[in-house]
């Protein structure tokens, strides 16, 4: 599973450094960033790291040298170790305007971090790089938004029965768990997510209290698919409203967790205002919850909030893929119309996707996507889709469709 040819980024990172000067390739640690990097074919590069302490020392004795490179790119790993290398950087390139010089790896979101104060704007293009995805699992493309906003479906996918989506989404994508065993995968995310509090906590923020913040992401993991309200996030967790967003952030920036915006591009005044939350791996989310198999498939509660941040996670990858051709919302107004996800294509044409975890599906199931083309949509193009476990693929209407989740990988 380690294998890096299907990575669906892997093109977008060869065009983005024949186009810029830098390159930031952002990601969870262990999600494949290095092993990408190392089995992209280029020539005359040379790779330094910060993941070590020399490395680190080395670069604050003398940073001049240690961005110097006399081949065409220099890779540095971990760059949010050393962020203070970027202004050394930034004087490189402004030297020299030459294509595909730096490309930097961080297991952080630098651009949110304190200590960075450097912009490299206009300089740099930035990739996100998630865990894989069930698509790169299998080997199939990432032209799933695409097609679907042409309603382009047809046939060919895999089908998936709810037994076998449960236990894809249980997996998750991190490359050194996905072949592990069920007992195996919990210890390596609860290792994992221990180590990232000991070891990279520090380079993210300035967290004092670590055991508050180790049960932080066990809270995130069992609200995951819900609504942002920090007051009941922090209940008995004796935090402090403003300290509990600054940790919220902290967990943000290091991609564990990912907020999604509501679409609010309407004049109706009902419409929702708050973000949901995802943990970013369903595989990571289930073992913080110790969640069994089992326990899923007979709790449609868990089912849902499993398949849902099942469902954002390939989601997600794809818009990523997109390179700032789509953006991904969710909908829900103060009439509880809700629509799990919305995704709206660069031209204003949106699609609607609800996820359901049964094998069965009909008409009601598409009340409020409907709803949502006839009173909101207006002049966009619309496209609605119901994800769910079942077997048969069809239309509800004009520009509704009941999909099989593995129509996502065709």
């Amino acid at each position: 599973m380690t294998k890096i040819l299907s990575r669906w980024q892997r093109q977008t990172i060869e065009t983005a450094m024949e186009e810029r000067r830098i390159l930031l390739l952002v990601g969870p640690r262990q999600c494949g960033k290095t092993t990408l990097v190392s089995h992209l074919e280029w020539e005359n590069t040379d790779y330094r790291t910060l993941d070590d302490e020399t490395s680190r020392e080395l670069a604050e004795i003398s940073p001049v040298e240690f961005v110097s490179n006399e081949k065409g790119m220099l890779i540095i790993d971990e760059i949010q170790k050393f962020p203070k290398l970027l202004p050394v950087i930034k004087m490189v390139v402004d030297r020299n305007r030459k294509p595909g010089q730096f490309l930097l790896t961080g297991s952080a979101n630098i651009q949110s971090l304190p200590a960075v104060r450097e912009s490299l704007a206009g300089r740099v293009a930035r990739i996100r790089l998630r865990p894989f995805t069930e698509g790169e699992i299998r080997n199939t493309g990432a032209g799933f938004l695409e097609r679907a906003f042409e309603q382009d479906f047809g046939e060919g996918w895999q089908n998936y029965d709810r037994g076998e989506l449960i236990e894809a989404a249980l997996r998750g994508g991190y490359p050194e768990a996905v072949g592990l065993g069920n007992r195996a995968r919990r210890r390596w995310h609860e290792d994992y997510i221990d180590a990232l509090m000991e070891r990279d906590l520090k380079y993210a923020a300035r967290i004092r209290r670590r055991e508050a913040m180790r049960e932080l992401v066990n809270t995130l993991a069992a609200w995951s698919s819900r609504f942002v309200d920090f007051s009941s996030i922090g209940g008995g967790m004796s935090i402090r409203r403003p300290t509990l967003e600054s940790y919220v952030n902290t967990l943000e920036a290091m991609f564990l967790v990912e907020r999604v915006p509501p679409w609010s591009h309407t004049d109706y005044g009902r419409a929702g205002k708050r973000k949901k939350i995802f943990m970013t791996d369903s595989g990571l989310l289930s073992s913080m919850l110790r969640w069994h198999v089992d326990q899923v498939k007979q709790d449609p509660d868990r089912a849902g909030k499993l398949l849902e941040s099942f469902a954002f996670s390939e989601l997600a990858s794809l818009v990523d893929v997109g390179n700032g051709k789509y953006r991904l919302y969710h909908y829900r107004d103060r009439d509880r119309r809700e629509i799990d996800f919305l995704v709206e294509r660069d031209d204003g044409a949106i699609l609607g996707v609800e996820v359901k975890t049964g094998t069965t599906a009909g008409r009601n199931d598409f009340r409020h996507l409907r709803w949502f083309r006839e009173k909101i949509a207006g002049d966009r193009p619309f496209v609605g889709i119901v994800l769910y476990s079942g077997e048969i693929a069809g239309s509800f209407g004009e520009g509704l469709w009941l999909l099989p989740f593995g129509a996502m990988w065709r």
